[in-house]
């Protein structure tokens, strides 16, 4: 084999400046995104438990509401006791 009369290029051992401010601003969006993404999935689920909770209260009102007027189906808007047909109010 014929030796090579000019020596071979050397490859880059490091990306420009510029081309690096650019990849760690990326990589900083990137982590910040995630950061926000995992704060609002934090308050998505602490609100989850509180509709559980109001959710379970409801049910014992409805429950009271039962026992006290013989139905929990009420009008949430006037208050109003909707009895069904064959029931008679005491």
């Amino acid at each position: 084999m014929a030796k090579r009369k000019t020596p071979k290029a050397k490859k880059p051992t490091k990306i420009t400046n510029e081309q690096l401010s650019k990849m760690q601003d990326l990589v900083s969006n990137v982590n910040q995104t995630q950061f926000e993404i995992g704060r609002l999935e934090s308050q998505k689920h602490s609100m989850l438990h509180n509709v559980a909770v109001i959710n379970d209260k409801l049910t014992l009102m409805k429950s009271e509401f039962e026992k006290e007027y013989g139905t929990s189906d009420i009008n949430v808007q006037t208050g109003e006791i909707r009895y069904s047909n064959n029931e008679q109010t005491n």
